[in-house]
This record gives structure tokens, C-alpha cells and sequence, in this order.
């Protein structure tokens, strides 16, 4: 039993919602709280979820448990251990429309529930950035496991200013620009970037989103001290990436790092196309023909020196 994957408007993180509920044109998201209707024929149980995948043209209907205070960034990895692992939803588009709406289902106001969902991720990075689980993790799915990651990259930035490309949802540039550094967060999806802006404002946070695509980055040549480039690569082919890394160095006045999770396989529920190992980060690194640096921490790593 699974889902196909349709190609409609984008996501809009805006859209208008009722309480306790969000729908677009594929997918009705339910906030049902501790007490779940009775099971009905076709709905798949899991521990926080109902799901009725789509037939004879209906919406993907999913009803969840989860409390506000359950609302971070780990949502992602409950969504795709308990519904897309098993095959029964597929395709990241809907990923991302499952994932928005249980995020959307917990107050009418769209920036209200987004705000939520900020909150209570960047608490729980504070309280587990420095945790580490094994060696070589993908630093996707849960908070945990990006954390590290997340430490890692604060570790290695040069002093000065700050570019990350392909952001997401930006918690990382928020946490800088939070700190004092002058910080530039870019991503090609609009509606992403529009969600990262109107939260920095709200929590007054003086963060720069930008709608880029890495491979075509505005800016003139050593514009910016650090270029972050993590957990980016492995959603492009290889051309696409060897121009986002092209554009990196070109943009660096300093320094560019780059992380890719170890993967045996490429990982389809997050969006990865390709595998990227050690030895590839070692031959892009003696191709930019500056000093740099390749070693694994909860991934792999490359530094590159540019000044």
C-alpha cells in the first residue's frame, strides 16, 4: 500500500488552516491529541500516526498524537521511521507535505505554529548539540544526530561573516546571527526562505535570507569570510555540485566547509540522489589547489583554505 507521488504547487508554509487541521491538494493532516477514533478499514497504526493513503482521487489522510510541546525538528525522523521506512507513504514531496502539515496542525496562525516549531528545536539543540552518536552519522532524522554536526560547523568557521548555503529550515544561521555574528542564510525554495525571515523577525534575531540557488550564488568574489556548504551536496548531481562548490570557493574570503553524510546508499526519504565518500571530498579538496582538510565526524568533512 503506498502513495504516488504528484507534482503540484509548492508547499506554502502560509497557506490558510484551521485549528487542529491542515490541507492542501494532496494531504489532510489531523491533530487528534491521545484519544484516536476507532480504526478503519484501510488506515495503517503506527505509534503516533493513522494513515489512509490516497485512493480514488481523495487526499493522503494522516491523524496524529503528538502534543505542542513534541513539535521540533524530530517530527521529520517520526515521519520517516514510522510512515515512508515501511513504504507506506513514498516520495519527497509528500514527505514534505505530511511533515508541514502536523507542524501547521497546531494553530490556525501559520507563523504562530512555525514559531512553535523553531522554539522548540533550537531548545533541544542546546540541550543535545554536543551529544554524538556513532561515528559516520548522517546528521539527518533527528535533533540528536544533527547536533554534533552542527557544533562541528561553529568549530571550523574563520572569524568574520557567514554564508550557508542551501540553509532549510536554518537553524544554524539563526543560532549565529543569534550570537552576534553577521550571518546570510540561502536556499532555492522561496517559501522556505520566506518562513526562515518572518521567524528571525520575530524572535529579533538580525539573520539575511536570501532565494539562491547555490549553483548561481549573487555576490561578489570574497564577499563573505566562511561559506558553510553542509548536508547539501547529496541532494545535487554531481555537475550541480561541482558548480555550488565552484561558486563556494569563488564567494570565500577565507574558508569553505563542506559536510556530507557517509551513506552506503543514498537516502530517498531525505531527499539524497547520490553517495559522496571520503575519497570524493579528498580529490575535490586537491582540485581547488589550496590547502584543506578532509576527516570524518558524524560524516565527512572538507576545509578548504582560500585566503
Amino acid at each position: 500500500m503506498t502513495a504516488t507521488e504528484v507534482a503540484p504547487a509548492p508547499v506554502d508554509p502560509f497557506c490558510a488552516s484551521v485549528a487542529g487541521q491542515y490541507r492542501d491538494d494532496v494531504v489532510e493532516v489531523r491533530a487528534v491529541g491521545e484519544r484516536r477514533a476507532r480504526l478503519a478499514l484501510g488506515t495503517v497504526r503506527t505509534p503516533h500516526f493513522d494513515v489512509t493513503p490516497a485512493s480514488g482521487g481523495r487526499r493522503v489522510r494522516v491523524d496524529h498524537v503528538l502534543g505542542p510541546h513534541e513539535i521540533d525538528d524530530d517530527v521529520a525522523g517520526l515521519v520517516a521511521a514510522e510512515l515512508f521506512g515501511p513504504g507506506w507513504l513514498r516520495g519527497v514531496g509528500l514527505f514534505e507535505r505530511v511533515f508541514t502539515g502536523v507542524v501547521r496542525s497546531m494553530h490556525p496562525d501559520p507563523l504562530a505554529s512555525w514559531d512553535l516549531f523553531y522554539g522548540n528545536t533550537l531548545a533541544q539543540l542546546d540541550r543535545c548539540r554536543e551529544a554524538a552518536p556513532g561515528e559516520g552519522g548522517s546528521g539527518h532524522g533527528t535533533i540528536a544526530e544533527y547536533a554534533p554536526v552542527y557544533a562541528h560547523a561553529e568549530r571550523l568557521l574563520a572569524p568574520g561573516s557567514v554564508l550557508e548555503m542551501g540553509c532549510c529550515f536554518g537553524f544554524l544561521p539563526l543560532r549565529l546571527a543569534a550570537g552576534g555574528r553577521t550571518v546570510t542564510a540561502s536556499d532555492v525554495a522561496p517559501g522556505t526562505v520566506r518562513l526562515l525571515g518572518e521567524v528571525a523577525r520575530r524572535r529579533g534575531v538580525p539573520l539575511r535570507t536570501l532565494v539562491a540557488d547555490a549553483a548561481h550564488h549573487p555576490g561578489a568574489d570574497g564577499s563573505v569570510d566562511t561559506v558553510l556548504v553542509l548536508h547539501l551536496l547529496e541532494h545535487v548531481d554531481a555537475e550541480h555540485g561541482q558548480r555550488i562548490l565552484a561558486e563556494a570557493l569563488r564567494l570565500a574570503r577565507r574558508r569553505v566547509v563542506v559536510a556530507v553524510p557517509l551513506e552506503d546508499e543514498a537516502e530517498e526519504t531525505w531527499g539524497h540522489v547520490r553517495t559522496i565518500s571520503l575519497d570524493d571530498l579528498r580529490a575535490w579538496g586537491a582540485a581547488t589547489g589550496h590547502p584543506h582538510d578532509v576527516h570524518e565526524l558524524h560524516g565527512g568533512w572538507l576545509v578548504v583554505d582560500v585566503a
